[in-house]
Parts: structure tokens; sequence; C-alpha cells
């Protein structure tokens, strides 16, 4: 008797979608606690609880026979159960070997990978449903969002995998598309809207379109994903990553709806909503609209320049490691602007012996964080954090940008592109109107830097000609080493 009341309790309607709201009060409180370092654990804890709930949840609602009765020994959507433990006996040790070996100068391109692995699996999830219920019982109401589904998942995954390349340095980072490459873009997204409007009139109509239809638009739209994020550069790399995130947690939401799915609709939703804003916000942060970035941005990887540069005046003036100790000591205020050259060469631990060093002395360090330093939106104050660096000495471009004009030294780890005063001064540069940090206005400037190259752009810093900047040359870690031992030294 007791078992019956259990089972018949499960399967209740009101139970599962009860344990649903559980779940998304977790997805909501976790994401609260990413706004901070030091609650971003936990909140990332929290919402992994709720996402277990979530799929127990789903996995609780029976598969229905034509009857309408619980089929027995299967799993939502009638997947046997041995299916779905084998899946998750495959997938949850790979997944988690990835995220425990991956290091943070190469988390950019996971995210852009985990991303594109959740655009596929809902393209595909999608196909399977459309066949399974549109063609058996032309169900309009699936069709039409599995069809959403299945072309921006679609789109998701081979842009990221596009994102993921550029960034892992597996193809060249630079913009690289066709002559009239929009008009091309174009023509594919009107073609698998075409596609998708043929498709949904013949449901509509009982008929049954072939299944080749379907596969031409899984083709078309994939092509769409790479023909879109290729001509981007890898500057704008951080935009799009955010964009595509979007874009899958809008597909999975359409998915959701396809499936009658609550988990599915609102951790979409949440996802989507999250990623649009954060892709706005980044954006604004470099003066760029989306549409100008998906139709193209300013390009990427290092062109190799140096002294004498076309249209910069004046020579790169290097420094050593024991003239940058004695100027820092001897300052007021040093701010510390970390860029991607910071995670390349993992300095944040030395970066804060750095800043313990100085306090000794009582200068005042603080941090000036750009919204898009680095190559993923927080990628440096994770980085920062990581090495336990005082949350509030992290200052945002708003903050900091009034301070430098009374900052005896900054110290600019690797962060070209955010520094560029090209950017204010110069309306031919691609990145005019684009808000930096006014490193320039410090009273000295020192760069920490691997070479006499450009930065990700591909355009050239004025700020490194700039009389009162001395460039350090060498690996930021190894260099940031050699001030803190000659600052113990003095």
């Amino acid at each position: 008797m007791s078992s019956t009341l259990g089972a018949s309790l499960i399967h209740d309607a009101n139970f599962i979608y009860g344990l649903y709201i559980v779940a998304f009060a977790l997805f909501i409180y976790g994401l609260s606690g990413l706004t901070g370092p030091k609650t971003a654990v936990r909140g990332n804890r929290i919402a992994a609880v709720g996402m277990v709930i979530a799929v127990v949840t789903t996995l609780l609602i029976p598969a229905l026979d034509p009857d309408g009765e619980a089929i027995p020994g299967f799993g939502i959507g009638g997947l046997d159960w041995a299916v779905i433990a084998g899946a998750v006996i495959v997938g949850a040790p790979l997944g988690w070997a990835s995220a425990k070996k991956v290091k943070m100068t190469a988390m950019p391109q996971m995210v852009a990978l985990f991303n594109g692995v959740g655009g596929g699996t809902v393209a595909l999830i999608a196909w399977i449903e459309f066949r399974r219920r549109t063609y058996i019982e032309g169900d309009l109401e699936v069709a039409i969002p599995s069809l959403f589904a299945l072309i921006v998942g679609s789109v998701s995954f081979w842009g990221s995998n596009v994102a993921f390349a550029k960034l892992q340095e597996l193809v060249d980072g630079k913009p690289r598309g066709l002559p009239g490459q929009q008009y091309f873009n174009l023509i594919l997204l009107l073609g698998a809207l075409g596609i998708s409007a043929f498709i949904a009139v013949k449901t509509s109509q009982g008929d049954q379109p072939s299944e080749l239809f379907v596969i031409g638009l899984l083709l078309i739209t994939g092509v769409l994903g790479l023909m879109l994020v290729f001509p981007i550069g890898g500057a704008d790399m951080p935009v799009v990553i955010s964009l595509l995130n979007a874009f899958t947690g809008l597909s999975a939401a359409a998915m959701g709806v396809a499936l009658d799915n609550t988990a599915l609709i609102v951790a979409g939703m949440i996802v989507g909503a999250s990623g649009t804003i954060l892709t706005n916000q980044m954006a604004v942060a470099m003066n760029r609209t989306i549409p100008a970035i998906i139709a193209g941005g300013f390009g990427g990887g290092d062109t190799g320049g140096g002294s004498g540069a076309p249209g910069v005046e004046g020579v790169m003036r290097a420094t050593s490691s024991s003239d940058a100790a004695i100027q820092m000591a001897y300052a007021n205020q040093v701010v510390i602007v970390p860029g991607y050259g910071l995670a390349v060469a993992q300095a944040q631990h030395t970066v804060r012996e750095l800043a313990k060093e100085l306090e000794k002395r009582g200068v005042e360090v603080k941090y000036a964080i750009h919204p898009v330093a680095g190559r993923m939106p927080g990628h440096m104050n994770v980085l920062l954090a990581e090495a336990d660096v005082p949350y509030d000495q992290l200052k945002e471009m708003e903050e900091i940008n009034g301070d430098f004009a009374r900052t005896d030294v900054s110290l600019v780890i690797g962060a070209n592109d955010v520094t560029n005063p090209a950017a204010n001064d110069d309306p031919g540069s691609p990145i005019y109107g684009m808000p930096i940090l006014n490193v320039n206005e410090s009273k000295s400037t020192i760069v920490l830097k691997r070479g006499r190259g450009s930065g990700y752009a591909g355009i050239e810093n004025p700020l490194f000609f700039d009389p009162k900047t001395s460039m350090l040359f060498g690996d930021a870690k190894s260099s940031v080493a050699d001030i803190v031992k000659e600052l113990q030294e003095l």
C-alpha cells in the first residue's frame, strides 16, 4: 500500500512541479552568488544542486503508452533507464576531468566548447523529437519550437567551435571572410527560414515532409554558424562567446516548449537572458554594436610591430627590473592593469606578492579592471581572486579612470588594446570611441610585455612609444618576480 502511494506521489504532477520550483529557486539563488568572487564557489554549488534536482525530477516523469498508461522501466521520452545511466556514466567523468585539468588561460575556449556542446545537443534533440512527434503525429505545436531550436542550436554549435579554434590558436584569430560575406550569410539565413516555413506548412496540412529537408536545414545552419564567426576578429571573441551562450539558452528554452518541459524552459531563459544582458554590456564597453561585431570585427593575432611602426612616432624605451622596483618603491600610488599577458604567464600570485611588498612601504595599490580585459568576461577578476587579492582593491574602469592623473606608476601587464589611447585620439583607428583605461594620464607607466608586437586586435598601441612609458620585456611572471626580489633588497 505504501509503495503504491509512494509511486503515486512521485508521478503526481503537483509534486513534480513543486520539485521544479525548488530547482529554479536554487538556480536563481546560486546565480546571485556569482556576482562576487567570495560567494562564487558557493553559488556554483547551489546552482549545481538545483540542476541535479531538475534532472532527477524530469526523469520521474513517466513515458506513456498510447492509452496514457505509464510504461514501466522507462524514463522521460520512452528512453530505457540503462541508456540514461550509460550516458551519465560516460559523460560525467569526461566533464569532470576536462574541468579539473583546464588551465585558467584556456578557460575561454573551454567555455566556448562547452557552450557549443550544449547548442549541438539541443539541435540533435530537436531533430529527434521532430522525427518522433511531428512526422508521426503531425504536431505543429512541436514543429515550430523544434525548428527554432534546431536552427539556433546548430548555429551556436558550429559558431562556438570556430570560437574555440580561434582562441586555442588552431586557426588564425584574424577576421577571415569571403567577398560579399554578409550577403552570403543573409542568403543562408533566408534559406533556413524558407525551409522551416515549408516544413511547418506541410505539417499543418497533415503531410509528412521528407526528412531530407530537415537534414538540409542542419547543413545550412551549420555553414551559417561557421560563416558568422570566421569573419569576426579575435578581439571580439569575448562578446561572441557571450552571444553564442545566449543562443544556446534560447534554443534550450524553445526545446523546452516543444517537450512541454518546465526545467528546460526556465533554465534556457535564464541562460538566454543573462547571456543577452552580458553581451550588450560588453558591446557597450567596447563602444561597438552587436550587429557591427557580427558583421565582422577588427582582427587578432600579433603583427610583430615595433619601433617605427606606421602611424606611431617615437621608440620603445626598455627598462630593467631594478629601475622598475625603484620607481614603484618611492611611489604614493601604484595601479596594476592586468590583461591576457598576466593569464598566459600565470603571474597573479607573483603580482600579489609585489603588491604586498609595496604595501609594506606605504604604497597604495589598486587594480584597474577593464570589462573586456582577457578573453572572456570576468577573466581578470577570477585570476586575481585566485591569488586572494582583496576585492575592494579591484576597481572597474569607470571608478579608476579618474585616479590615473594622481597615479605615480601604472604597471600594465599584457593589457594592450584596453589601454590604447588611439581609442580616444585617433578617429581613423578601428577602436576609436572604445572606452579604455586612461593609463596614459599616469605620471609614469611600466609595461610588461613578451615582445614588441601589437595586441590581440592587431593594432599598434601609441602608449608604448610615449616618453613617460618604459617597457620591461620578458615573461610577466619572471619579470614581476625580479621586481619583487629587487624591492626586497632595497
